[in-house]
């Protein structure tokens, strides 16, 4: 009997112990995660020579826009972008962009993989952008 109540008591005390010893960065007993993210379902996105040309919706069905390098999403680049192709479907093309301890590290476009899909747009003959693409280090958002 006393080994019964020995055992009990050992079990109670050690499931009582157990958030003494669980780690303090953690979200519902999961670890938290050093990344945090913005999602933007996408309007449009314009190819271009030397990049993309994201326009996103924001808070209030505003529209803004962002330049995302081409060098990004190279398959030799700095990874600092990534594009994933949706077939049919429902889901809607979207951009997400993720940062790590507060600072950018890199985003992800969904887009249609069918260039005739709405938010496929063409950027107009003889409109000059070239110089939005130099010196972009992480991707400009407006809320």
């Amino acid at each position: 009997m006393r080994k019964l109540m020995f055992f009990i008591v050992l079990t109670v005390f050690i499931g009582l112990s157990e958030p003494v010893f669980a780690q303090h960065n953690t979200i519902h007993g999961h670890p938290e995660s050093e990344y945090y993210y913005f999602n933007f379902p996408l309007e449009k996105i314009y190819s271009h020579n030397l990049g993309y040309v994201v326009v996103y919706r924001r808070i209030g069905n505003q529209f803004a826009h962002t330049f995302l390098p081409r060098e990004w999403f190279a398959a030799m680049g700095d990874y600092r972008g990534d594009m994933v192709f949706l077939s049919t479907g429902r889901e809607w093309p979207s951009m997400t962009v993720y940062y790590r301890n507060g600072e950018f590290s890199h985003v992800r476009l969904r887009v249609r993989h069918n260039k005739a899909h709405t938010t496929w747009g063409v950027i107009p003959l003889g409109t000059s952008i070239n110089e939005y693409f130099s010196g972009i280090e992480e991707v400009d958002l407006l809320f």
